[in-house]
Order: structure tokens, then sequence, then C-alpha cells
């Protein structure tokens, strides 16, 4: 028999990700191009409307002020997107609300000042300008280290393998998000999940008129479907007699959102009042900045990969976050009940899709905005179960996680010390934000419960976010542990080109700025 050969065992690193239909500058047909951005729009329904529907109800709000919240919220999220796709990073991604927020927002939202208020609607309103007004000041976190270029500076002791971990629980430490919401209402969320992956994987090959009509737009005919399914049940009286969790789960009219949305309404900034501001609530507040930083960076990175893009490089990485913090700030000033970050999901379904275009997420968040402006048509897609939601989000989230891993092809995965630091930054990225997790659940506040409840807000925020915890784990053990030796082992001769914007020349077909602008602007 003869010798295997080491090439047909192995497989050489690529800079860009193989197998995509369309990359960040190629664009499908203007009909193509318009039906996956209103499928990127439908997918980013579902973070838009999920949060809104937990904090207003805790902030004393009732169905038309959700309603509103998640009107304001979509709106923003497009202006954000499109400043995202067309001044910051310019990688498809779609810039939405962010579970990073929850811990100081639910800090400011039990904020003895704003509980003992009596009236529901007041306390909302009250409520809501204090949140605004945290946001606004910590904006200024990411804008100062995004336009100073001190984020740049900072990804400079980033390598490969110390972003794995990173980019990684991205994806996997949305863990709960995922089956724990399908469980609640299994008999939507299984076949939403199954009929998913059969469309967009098994039937891919089937096309119509040369188009993979079933991969491409598999989850706008697996919602379609799943969702009439539910509104039969719902129809049928199947959850007549279940108990009222269930049917908040699984049945298409408990949202509310149709019958308070307003037909027509345009957000404004400062419609809920002139906001408020607390040293207290801004330090908190910038913790969760941090953390959407974080986070952010990391989905960055993994959607230039499923875009077929270069690693952005370090002087678009900064700009693309001080774009996010001019985002966060606008959330501040039209309020929206929650800071700015990537959306996880919408960069898993660029692999889905295989479709990374950035016209088409430009597409997408022309929707936003104008199914924000229209409200009964908005509230209509909006009603959609939480657990549809959470079945794609099985798929995405995975989906991501694994791009983080893709970037081990880079590093000597044979050295220990390489073994060591991923795994243990795999590992502490999961355990510790668990810990905090179910601390707070058993005992209705996070491990550090100290007089200051800046304090408490800050150590809660950074140590339940998988990502952050990572990143602190990775990059402290990789710039400490034999670096001076292991510079191939890490992955930095191929790293290094990527630093710099004229390090590679296909940096420029992919990140220049439009209009000529790097003129004014241009790059390190």
């Amino acid at each position: 028999m003869a010798a295997v050969k080491a090439e047909e065992i192995s497989h050489p690193p690529m800079d860009q990700l193989q197998g995509l239909e369309y990359c960040i500058d190629s664009n499908p047909s203007w009909g193509e191009a318009v039906a996956l951005g209103f499928q990127h729009y439908i997918l980013a329904l579902g973070t838009a409307v999920m949060i809104p529907t937990f904090l207003v109800p805790l902030m004393g709000g009732n169905d038309g002020d959700k309603a509103r919240v998640v009107q304001t919220l979509l709106f923003v999220q497009g202006i954000n997107t499109l400043l995202q796709t067309l001044f910051g990073t310019r990688l498809p991604t779609v810039i939405g609300a962010s579970y990073a927020y929850m811990v100081p927002i639910i800090s400011i939202i039990h904020d003895s000042s704003f509980t003992r208020i009596e009236d529901p609607h007041v306390r909302f309103l009250n409520t809501m300008r204090a949140i605004q007004g945290a946001l606004i000041v910590a904006s200024s976190v990411q804008i100062i280290l995004g336009y100073s270029q001190l984020w740049a500076i900072c990804s400079r002791f980033f390598s490969p393998l110390g972003m794995v971990p990173v980019i990684s629980l991205v994806g996997f430490g949305l863990l709960d998000r995922g089956f724990p919401v399908v469980g609640r209402c299994v008999e939507i969320g299984i076949p939403m999940l199954i009929l998913f992956v059969i469309f967009s994987q098994y039937l891919k090959h089937f096309q119509i008129r040369q188009l993979p009509m079933l991969e491409r737009f598999a989850l706008l005919i697996s919602v379609t479907v799943i969702w009439a399914y539910a509104h039969l049940l719902t129809a049928s009286g199947a959850y007549k007699h279940h108990p009222e969790k269930t049917q908040l789960n699984c049945r298409t009219d408990r949202a509310n959102l149709i019958s308070t949305a307003p037909w027509i309404k345009i957000p404004y900034p400062l419609q809920w009042g002139a906001p408020s501001f607390d040293a207290g609530h801004a330090f908190g507040m910038m913790a969760a900045v941090l953390v959407s930083l974080i986070e952010s960076t990391g989905a960055f990175k993994a959607a230039a990969r499923l875009a077929s893009a270069t690693p952005p490089p370090a002087h678009v990485l900064s700009r693309g976050i001080g774009w996010q913090g001019i985002g966060i700030l606008l959330s501040g000033l039209f309020g929206t009940v929650s800071g700015s970050a990537v959306s996880i999901e919408n960069v898993g379904l660029l692999g889905s899709t295989r479709v990374g275009s950035r016209r088409v997420i430009q597409i997408s968040a022309g929707f936003m905005i104008f199914f924000s402006m229209l409200g009964k048509f908005g509230a209509l897609f909006a009603s959609i179960p939480f657990p549809i939601f959470a079945a794609v989000y099985c798929v995405f989230f995975g989906l991501v996680g694994s791009v983080g891993l893709s970037f081990l092809q880079f590093t000597n995965m044979n050295s220990m010390r390489n073994l060591f630091i991923t795994g243990v930054a795999m590992f502490l990225g999961l355990s510790i934000p668990e810990y905090f997790r179910e601390y707070s659940a058993l005992a209705l506040h996070g491990p550090s419960h100290t007089r200051a409840g800046w304090f408490n807000d800050f150590l809660n925020t950074i140590f339940s976010s998988s990502p952050a915890v990572a990143l602190i784990v990775a990059v402290l053990l990789d710039n400490t542990l034999d670096y001076k030796d292991s510079a191939r082992d890490r992955g930095m001769p191929w790293w290094v080109k990527f630093r710099t914007f004229k390090g590679d020349s296909r940096n420029e077909e992919f990140y220049t700025l439009p209009f000529n602008l790097n003129r004014f602007f241009p790059p390190s």
C-alpha cells in the first residue's frame, strides 16, 4: 500500500473562507438582494422584541409603551447598521440591541428612587430617562477608544490563538438563548429547528432558475411554515387550558403589539423627555459598553471571515468601534432601552446563506427603518413567537462559534502551551459566567454585592459575559506565557500583515471608505 502524502491528510491555511456565493463587495441581483435583506430584517426582530418584552413591564410600561420601544429600537438599529456599513468597518453586520446591557439596566430599574413611584407610567418614563442618561455618558467610552485609535493599539496584543476563545464564545457563550428558549414551546421550536436544517443543508442543491432557493431563503420559508402552524394551533384552541407561561411562548396573539402599535409613528430624539444623569448608573453602564466592545470585536472578525474578507486591520476595527459608540449615543438619545452591539445571529446568517454582501445588509437596514415607522405592519412580523427565533439561533450561534475555531488553522495545536491557553480560556469563559448567572438566579443579586452599586454592576456585567472573560484570560496568558519564543506557534507571522491597512493589498478593496473619504481620513 502506497504511503499517504502529507497534503492528503492536512489542509493548507486560507486567509479567506472559500465556498461563498457572494463576498463583501459582490452583489446578487436586486430582486434577490431585497429578499435576502428582508430575511435579515426578520431575523433581527427576535432580539429587538425580546429585550423590550422583558424590560418594559419591569419599568412599569404597558403594551403601548412596549410597542413604541420596539419601533424606536428598530429605527435606531437601521440607522446604526447603515452608519457601520458605510463609514465603520464596512463589514456586512447588523448593529442591534444586546443582552450585554441587561445587568446595569435591571440595576437602574430596581433603584429605590424609581421603585417607590406609585404611578406605573411615571415610573416607566423616569426609569427610561435614567437609562438614556447612563447610555449617553457611557457611549463616550467606545467613542474615545475608537476614534483615538486606542483600541487599535490594544488590538496589537491579540493573536490568532488569543482570538480563538473570544470569537468562539461570541457564539457558544449565548447557549442559554438557544435550546432553553426552544424548550418553552417544543411543539413549534423543534419543528422549526428540524425544518431549517433540512432546507438549508440537506436540500441546499434544489434550484429554481439556477438559484438555490431553499438554501438561500431557508429562514424565510421555515418561519412562514412554522408561524402558520403556530397560528393554526392558536386558532384551534390548543393552548386554551395551558399555563400562562406556555401561552406567552406558544400563542401568536399574546405579543399585544399589533393592537397597541400606531399606524404611523416616526421616533425622534428625547421622545420620552429629557434624560436624567447619575454617576453610579453611568459607571455601571460603562462596563456593559466595554463588554459590547469585546463582543463586537469578535463578531467583526467572524463577519469578515463569513464575508470572505481578510481580517479587519487595527485601524478599521477601531473605526468601527468609534461608530458603534455613536450608535450607543443614538440609542440613549432616542430611548431604545438597550445599547448597541453587533447582532450575532445575523453574522451566522451570512454563513448559512453563503451571501456576505454588504448591500444586502444595507437593504435590511432600510426595512428596519421603513417598518419601524409603519407601526402596524412592523408589529405583525414582530408577533412571531420567540421559540421560532431561538430554534435558528441554535444554528447561527453555533456557526459563529465554529468560525472562531477555524482560526486555530493558523496556530500550532501540537504545542502544549497553545493547548493550555485555548482550553483554559474556553472553559473559564463558559464556567465563570455560568456561576454568575446561577448565583444571581438564586440570590436575586450578583456575587459582587457591596454597598457601592456601580462597583457591583461593573464586576457582575464583565464576568457575566463569556467573550469578556475569554479575552481577559486568553490575552493575559498569551502575552505572558513563553510569548517571546512562540510567535510562530501563536500564528503571528500570518497575523502581522493584517495589522495595518497597507499590510495587504486586499484591505483597500474591502475596507476603503466610500465617496473618496480616505483623502480626509487616511488609513494607518
